[in-house]
């Protein structure tokens, strides 16, 4: 099946929907069984989605997790009550006291935090490495490095990572490889045919879309699976029937909505790129943008998250930009409907192995589903404030 035709399966085996054409909501914390049979078969069978206690998950979970490997192509797929609760829980499967860590240096900044505050404190070293280092990162490969974490494209600035390239190298090591793969969403980037352990999604972002819950996924290949589900059951790691459902739902509209955000993008990143005030646009899909023959390589398409990097400006400006947009609002995350804008004055600040080349403030846009010709007028008004606000 083709990947639209997928979205609009996975997870809807009549196991899980019966007589319906959706998986019902299933809320439980206890399950009762007729027989001691059937309770140690429960009890047997922890990575088999029998349902056994609320933790472990109902039929609601099941149908989720299975949409999830169906789309990513892992052999297992664990829930969390958050996108970063997914990175902790993966990371920590494969960690512990004395182990090294490989992390990109244009990570999400939450992650970064992880590593120095959390991870260090229990005896787990973390190198930052260049997110285009691509084969090379062998070179930083000590005898307790464990883990490789990517994510591409990078958080605000966007850079794309050579996938292939340092899964090989990990291979070779047998170094587990655990790659953040929000941007594309579980359908424009295949994870595992890339050679990736294990895939991550926050998926409060385009697998809900619209901006309601929280929620991620940590989905492993067959080799890694077992460590994964384990250390997540252990863990106490769960989500609500209802979160899972809302998941669900948001899977069946994911392409459309994504080839909506794809396009509005576009059009408002050549707009931007044509700007006076613009030093660049950080678009992975635009042909003047770094690793766009990687992005073309290894992804089916875009979608609506991007930057842009201001040739100067100062705090003041940058307030008066953002401030008193009419579909712009301002807020965190991304993936819904709506479109947002936040900045960042210093991403060198949030560098520690590379140099980030721009002098300039860094303006993040998520261009939602509104008519691109609004949201572009929008941005007009923004710049004349930009102007008017200058010393």
């Amino acid at each position: 099946m083709k990947k639209d035709t997928r979205l609009i399966h996975a997870g809807r085996a009549k196991k899980y929907t019966g007589t319906a054409v959706n998986p019902p909501l299933v809320r439980a914390s206890t399950i009762v069984f007729d027989t001691f049979a059937e309770l140690k078969h429960a009890t047997l069978n922890r990575g088999n989605r029998v349902p056994f206690y609320g933790r472990r998950g109902t039929d609601t979970h099941f149908a989720l997790q299975e949409a999830m490997c169906e789309l990513e192509g892992g052999a297992g797929c664990a829930l969390y009550p958050c996108g970063a609760a997914a990175v902790s829980g993966a990371l920590l499967t494969f960690l512990k006291q004395g182990d090294h860590l490989l992390m990109v240096d244009s990570v999400y900044e939450p992650t970064r935090a992880l590593c120095d505050k959390v991870l260090a404190g229990y005896g787990i070293e973390t190198t930052y490495y260049d997110p285009q280092i691509g084969a090379a990162i062998a070179g930083l490969i000590r005898p307790n490095t464990k883990v490789i974490f990517l994510e591409s494209p990078g958080s605000l600035s966007f850079e794309m990572q050579d996938i292939p390239a340092i899964t090989s190298v990990a291979q070779q090591h047998n170094i587990v490889t655990i790659l953040d793969n929000t941007w594309a969403s579980p359908i424009l980037c295949q994870p595992f045919a890339l050679g990736v352990d294990v895939s991550i999604q926050a998926a409060t972002k385009y697998i809900v879309g619209h901006s309601d819950v929280m929620l991620g996924t940590a989905t492993a290949n067959e080799k890694h699976w077992p460590a994964l589900r384990e250390h997540s059951y252990l863990m106490g790691y769960c989500t609500s029937a209802d979160d899972a459902y809302a998941a669900l739902r948001g899977l069946r509209t994911l392409a459309v909505r994504l080839k909506q955000h794809e396009q509005s993008a576009l059009t408002v990143a050549h707009w931007l790129a044509k700007r006076p005030e613009v030093e660049t646009v950080l678009h992975p899909a635009l042909p003047q943008h770094p690793g766009h023959d990687i992005f073309k390589r290894d992804f089916s398409g875009s979608n609506g998250l991007f930057s842009f990097v201001l040739k100067q400006g100062s705090q003041r400006q940058v307030e008066a930009l953002i401030e008193g947009m009419t579909h712009f609002k301002m807020g965190f995350s991304w993936g819904g409907y709506e479109s947002l804008i936040t900045a960042t004055m210093k991403l060198q600040n949030l560098r520690s192995a590379t140099a980030w080349p721009y002098s300039g403030p860094l303006i993040r846009l998520h261009i939602g589903l509104e008519d691109v010709e609004d949201l572009i007028d929008d941005l007009d008004a923004a710049f004349v404030r930009f102007a008017n606000a200058a010393d």
